[in-house]
């Protein structure tokens, strides 16, 4: 895990990256990062069936597959963040067909077991590489904190 943040903020950033690395054939020069923790909350990046150590695509052409690591990406974030699947409060999908909602609930249903989030899923036109079909974002609270 690389962490961005000074000693003296009050949030904390997690896997920091430029999109000139992440998006090569593409003219973009971003400072982002994976997750930021503030204020008992993590907020994660969209995450999509990409490794997020080698930045390669994985289950092209299979919206399952896709959406398998990109609910293990969540998971690792949370970890790393100092929470976890159990603490999500709110997901966003985003899928590039309709037909591909069954599927990626299947496999999120399997993640998210017993957790109860609220949900919100759109359909899209495209993300941000065609070979991406299913983006998953997730909003989660550090594990143990009060309400």
């Amino acid at each position: 895990m690389i962490d961005a943040t000074p000693p003296q903020a009050t949030h904390r950033r997690i896997r920091p990256f430029n999109t000139k690395d992440t998006y090569p054939e593409q003219s973009l020069d971003n400072d982002l990062c994976q997750a930021v923790v503030a204020g008992g909350v993590v907020y994660l990046r969209g995450q999509i069936g990409q490794d997020l150590d080698t930045r390669e695509s994985v289950g092209i052409g299979d919206v399952e597959a896709q959406a398998e690591k990109a609910m293990s990406n969540i998971a690792m974030l949370l970890d790393e963040a100092g929470s976890s699947l159990k603490d999500i409060v709110k997901v966003t999908v985003y899928l590039v067909d309709v037909r591909y909602r069954e599927p990626v609930y299947r496999v999120m249903g399997r993640w998210l077991k017993g957790v109860y989030p609220v949900s919100t899923g759109l359909v899209v036109d495209a993300l941000a590489r065609p070979e991406w079909l299913v983006e998953i974002d997730a909003t989660a609270v550090l594990s143990g904190a009060t309400l």
